[in-house]
């Protein structure tokens, strides 16, 4: 299975909810988030909720602290740990941020399970503040009309693939849900495949668009269902992978 990569989504795909909106609820912040939410883009409010958890003397030791109780589903983690056991490499391309996304992992004990998280980064300042700031540098735009200006997914799912180009392309299997997973969704090439997650942005832009997807499109509702189609998806590209490469082919 070497030749497959995995890459998740994070919120409402691995995590079954969203961890920027799981902080701001169990810590309090919800309706100061309410009044500042049409103010300022969603990077920049996340940025200021953590300041104003600082001002009330809230560390992030006490975040990560909140962050252990974000829920996933156990199916989920089975499938993450069979897909590393199997030698996928695996990856996660989120517009969460890297903090909550690392303590998530590390609590359910599949951190290592990843070979790369691409997020928005975050940092601990002098003040022992925690900062969250944008993938992309919003002051030289990625130019893509389809994702949020501080994050193009397309774009790290092309840089993956010239990563590759020196071995040979690998398979792409993609797990997302929201409109920012419908970029990356046009780059996969054929034999690739994308789940993405049934009732949510992203299943329904896939239903509504007319541009051509060359990836197999296999839907999903739950974590139950992420593991079954998940694994067998790894199996079958291993099967054709190995079919590909034999000198009968």
């Amino acid at each position: 299975m070497a030749g497959t990569v995995v890459v998740f989504d994070f919120d409402r795909t691995i995590l079954d909810g969203d961890s920027d909106n799981w902080v701001v609820t169990e810590m309090g912040l919800a309706q100061l988030f309410s009044e500042l939410r049409s103010t300022m883009p969603w990077n920049s409010l996340m940025d200021r909720m953590m300041m104003e958890l600082h001002s009330q003397g809230k560390t992030p030791s006490d975040i990560a602290r909140c962050l252990q109780s974000a829920p996933i589903h156990p199916s989920i983690i089975a499938a993450i740990k069979s897909a590393h056991s199997l030698g996928c490499d695996l990856r996660i391309i989120s517009d969460a941020n890297k903090f909550f996304i690392e303590k998530i992992l590390e609590r359910h004990d599949v951190s290592g399970c990843f070979s790369h998280i691409t997020t928005n980064p975050t940092f601990v300042d002098e003040d022992r503040r925690l900062r969250i700031v944008p993938y992309h540098d919003l002051s030289s735009p990625h130019g893509c009309n389809l994702c949020p200006p501080n994050m193009c997914k397309g774009l790290v799912i092309d840089q993956i693939r010239a990563s590759d180009s020196e071995n040979g392309r690998r398979r792409f299997i993609y797990l997302g849900d929201g409109g920012g997973d419908f970029c990356p969704t046009l780059r996969l090439a054929e034999g690739d495949h994308v789940m993405p997650r049934k009732n949510y942005p992203l299943w329904k832009r896939i239903c509504s668009n007319q541009t051509p997807i060359n990836a197999e499109i296999h839907e999903w509702s739950n974590g139950e269902e992420l593991e079954k189609i998940l694994l067998h998806l790894i199996n079958t590209t291993a099967e054709e992978i190995s079919f590909s490469n034999s000198p009968q082919s």
